[in-house]
């Protein structure tokens, strides 16, 4: 019996990975900024349905609603990545394929984010 640390102090290493603590917290900080933008997203869609294209890219091209939808994707993308992630390092037990969906994963969410910016910003600058 040589091991002299008590059980919290076992506890305060954050577990074998390390970072446990700061994926969980970082994960929640996104959960919770996405409430406010994703209840702007909602009411603004349900708001915006029924009309037409032209009124559709009028409204992206307010500068509040553009810069909304740009976090709203930013941050949804990446509460996705960091969801999904935590799927995989959880279930998945092979080497190889932990590596190949991981980097599936964030090449994935980094597409899908980068689209979607660059179409936001498109419409907003008239191109």
């Amino acid at each position: 019996m040589t091991d002299m640390n008590t059980p919290l102090s076992k506890v305060r290493g954050l577990g074998s990975a390390k970072d446990g603590t700061s994926v969980w917290i970082s994960h929640r900080i996104a959960a919770v900024a996405n409430i406010p933008l994703v209840i702007f997203f909602v009411v603004s869609f349900v708001g915006n349905a029924g009309k037409g294209h032209a009124e559709w890219v009028a409204w992206i091209k307010q500068p509040l609603v553009s810069v909304l939808l740009i976090l709203f994707v930013l941050n949804f993308t990446n509460h996705m990545r960091s969801g999904l992630q935590e799927v995989v390092e959880d279930y998945v037990h092979s080497h190889g394929s932990k590596w190949a969906a991981t980097l599936a994963i964030k090449f994935g969410c980094a597409l899908i984010a980068g689209l979607s910016v660059f179409s936001v910003l498109r419409i907003a600058f008239g191109g």
